[in-house]
């Protein structure tokens, strides 16, 4: 799957579909794609379609639990040429791709950052095992955990966690409006 990446803070990332092949993502991801590239928003991560209502039900449980949506869209080619189809982050930020391969096919990462990857990329979750570096260490208990084959696109710290660490990092009245 071919990608180009636009932008420099704000980046959005625009996937070349070759007929047949599909990517998954986030719901309300999409900013634009061609005619026939065709949308099916379905319940979990479509990595696994033929798992039934119990299995599809389990997966959608485990992305609640990251944070994410219950539901995921798949964006598939229809056509017999090229279709493209593009996602932005719903904050300023910047996007990383990453083949799954060069991480040995799995990959940790925080909870609210998938943003999109290749139909077959299982999203699952990820125990803190320590609990008291959960709770403390400010990276939380849950996180994703990818799976599969292809590449996935995440986004940067969600905005409000930076601004949230900056203020707290800064000095005393940084960000208040005094009176």
């Amino acid at each position: 799957m071919d990608f180009k990446l636009y932008g420099a803070e704000t980046q959005f990332v625009e996937l070349e579909l070759d007929p047949g092949e599909s990517a998954v993502a986030e719901a309300g991801a999409m900013m634009y794609k061609t005619c026939d590239v065709q949308m099916e928003t379905i319940f979990g991560d479509g990595s696994n379609q033929s798992s039934g209502l119990l299995g599809s039900l389990f997966g959608a449980g485990k992305r609640m639990l990251t944070g994410e949506s219950l539901f995921t869209t798949v964006f598939s080619q229809q056509g017999s040429g090229k279709g493209r189809v593009a996602f932005a982050a719903p904050y300023p930020g910047t996007i990383l791709p990453l083949n799954l391969r060069d991480f040995g096919g799995k990959l940790i990462c925080q909870k609210d950052s998938f943003l999109a990857g290749a139909k077959g990329v299982s999203i699952g979750i990820q125990f803190q095992k320590k609990i008291l570096t959960g709770l403390f260490g400010g990276e939380g208990v849950f996180f994703a955990r990818l799976t599969g084959p292809g590449t996935v696109w995440l986004q940067s710290l969600p905005f409000s966690r930076l601004a949230g660490r900056m203020l707290a990092a800064g000095p005393a009245g940084v960000g208040r409006s005094e009176r």
